[in-house]
């Protein structure tokens, strides 16, 4: 089934390279100008991805994305014109999964985001048995990305799910931010090292009861983080 790309943005000429690269690529790509059309369309639309600018008329892409993250946990891209690590580090605090920085090379989106449909199929694909890791209050299931906490189902976006996963797996094992970011970002990734506690910090507010004293996603203070059970 071909994949759907919402994009948003209101600099025509970005649009329509964006579009045209993609559905080149093979995907089915419909684009809005405005920054709450673009939020009424990704929430009454079905797509797999969601592309969109920072800033946008009437609703930034910044106010998109944290609405559309309650909604949804499909695949989101920040394109912005600010180098500046703190709009990076916001945007990803609203629930992004990644972002790519104008100027960019066409090439570079496309393979972004082969890369991130690929991931949240890799997720959501299920299999004939079901893997459950359940250590303290916690069960993951990592074929169908479900997740409890004391019973409660609760959602994540990719990241976190990948982050909480791979430290269940690692019970007690100190892991460093560096090597946590290649483990999840990869190493081809365009990103920087602040990205992982961004992250954390947002695992925590979903899987921890207190998250200013978390029980399970621990930080080592100048080592890295861990998972206590």
């Amino acid at each position: 089934m071909t994949k759907r790309i919402l994009i948003v943005e209101d600099d025509d000429d970005i649009a329509s390279i964006e579009k045209d690269y993609l559905e080149v690529s093979g995907y089915e790509v419909h684009v809005e100008e405005d920054g709450a059309k673009g939020l009424s369309e990704a929430l009454t639309g079905i797509y797999d991805l969601f592309l969109l600018d920072v800033m946008l008329p009437n609703m930034d892409g910044f106010e998109i994305c944290r609405k559309l993250r309650d909604k949804t946990d499909k695949p989101i891209m920040l394109v912005t014109a600010k180098r500046e690590d703190i709009d990076k580090i916001r945007g990803l605090g609203y629930g992004a999964d990644d972002y790519i920085a104008k100027p960019f090379s066409p090439g570079v989106l496309v393979s972004k985001v082969k890369a991130q449909l690929a991931q949240y199929d890799r997720l959501k694909g299920t299999k004939k048995e079901t893997k459950r890791i359940t250590l303290g209050d916690i069960m993951l299931e990592p074929d169908t990305r479900r997740v409890w906490v004391d019973g409660k189902e609760k959602e994540l976006p990719n990241k976190e799910f990948q982050l909480l996963e791979f430290l269940m797996e690692h019970p007690d094992v100190v892991f460093s931010r560096e090597s946590l970011y290649t483990r999840i970002w990869g190493l081809d990734s365009l990103g920087n090292t602040s990205t992982v506690p961004v992250h954390i910090n947002r695992l925590r507010e979903t899987v921890e009861k207190d998250p200013a004293n978390p029980r399970h996603i621990i930080t080592i203070w100048g080592v890295g983080y861990k998972f206590k059970p």
